[in-house]
């Protein structure tokens, strides 16, 4: 039995500190994630090598493994379905999680051909992240890869919104979310970047109007969100379709609402201060799996909050989008 079953994207990431006229000349959205196919990605590694900037750290990555590497590493049970190569960066992919307590399956997960994924994130002086994707093989990702009896008894489906840009893997996300409502589980949605919003709107849509129960996803996004359906206000624009949103805003409170019998519970939680933001690469995916975490545990909406907090506060200020996994217990024992 599971607490939570998640799907996404397989990615591992190379992050790399650069200076802002160094980001502006590859030409990418600053803040945004951008796809790109195997010869732009060597394109881009080449040309930082050439520059002189090297990698600061190799990691796992990739949104709702990032998020289900918090949620285990905080005490949660939670399995992810996603699709690698059988290289050795599919290798190290799988046992990084498996090192969180995350459980997979290589029978399903394993493309014996492909190639896995990779991410540069390209880290400006504030701590702001850019990313540019290489997809592999997971953008082949498809109800082949996904063990559909983990559901049972599980309490949370967390989908990933960059899967909004894989078309192959809709049908597998109609039948997750068909399985998950007959196994009695909430379904969560995290909109992941605000490029997802930006291109990938009908995608999105296609997850949330099934009806889910919990969306996460910063200020920008909301905004793009509730802008593309001509609504002032983000967060009724977002209650149309889930019982619980969530919006990030970088230091600024949070904005947790929930529907209920009584009308719209509305809550703003502080962020946790941090003496110099490194690396925000991560924040919003910890965010998410901490707060999903609290929720899985009976925790009110503002203790999960806190939690979440804490740990997106901890992410922020070292390089890299995970934690120790110790450091997750750690930060919650010492609420």
């Amino acid at each position: 039995m599971y607490d939570v079953v998640a799907i996404g994207n397989a990615l591992v990431d190379t992050e790399f500190t650069l200076s802002d006229a160094a980001l502006a000349a590859t030409n990418l959205v600053r803040g945004n994630m951008t796809l790109a196919d195997a010869d732009a990605q060597a394109a881009l590694f080449a040309t930082l090598s050439k520059q002189g900037i090297t990698p600061a750290k190799q990691a796992g990555g990739g949104s709702a493994a990032n998020s289900m590497f918090a949620f285990a590493s905080l005490g949660g049970s939670a399995f992810y379905n996603c699709r690698v190569g059988g290289d050795d960066m599919g290798d190290f992919y799988l046992a990084d999680l498996a090192n969180a307590g995350v459980a997979t399956d290589a029978d399903f997960a394993v493309s014996v051909d492909g190639i896995t994924g990779s991410c540069a994130v390209l880290v400006s002086p504030d701590g702001e992240r850019t990313m540019q994707t290489h997809l592999g093989t997971s953008s082949q990702i498809s109800a082949e890869n996904v063990k559909f009896d983990t559901l049972a008894q599980a309490k949370w489906l967390y989908l990933e919104g960059y899967l909004a840009m894989s078309p192959s893997v809709m049908p597998a996300l109609a039948e997750l979310h068909k399985q998950a409502r007959q196994a009695g589980a909430k379904i969560a949605v995290s909109f992941a970047d605000p490029a997802v919003v930006k291109f990938a709107k009908d995608g999105l849509l296609a997850m949330l109007e099934r009806g889910v129960d919990a969306v996460f996803c910063n200020f920008e996004e909301a905004n793009l969100f509730a802008e593309a359906d001509g609504a002032a206000d983000p967060v009724n624009a977002l209650l149309k379709y889930s019982e619980l949103v969530v919006i990030t805003n970088s230091d600024k409170p949070t904005t947790i609402a929930c529907r209920g019998e009584r009308g719209i519970e509305s809550h703003q939680v502080a962020s946790q201060p941090v003496a110099q933001v490194i690396d925000t690469n991560g924040a919003g995916d910890n965010y998410a799996g901490a707060f999903l975490y609290g929720l899985s545990q009976g925790l009110d909406l503002v203790s999960c909050g806190n939690l979440a907090a804490r740990v997106a506060a901890a992410v922020v200020a070292q390089f890299g989008p995970r934690l120790d996994p110790a450091c997750y217990q750690t930060i919650k024992n010492h609420a």
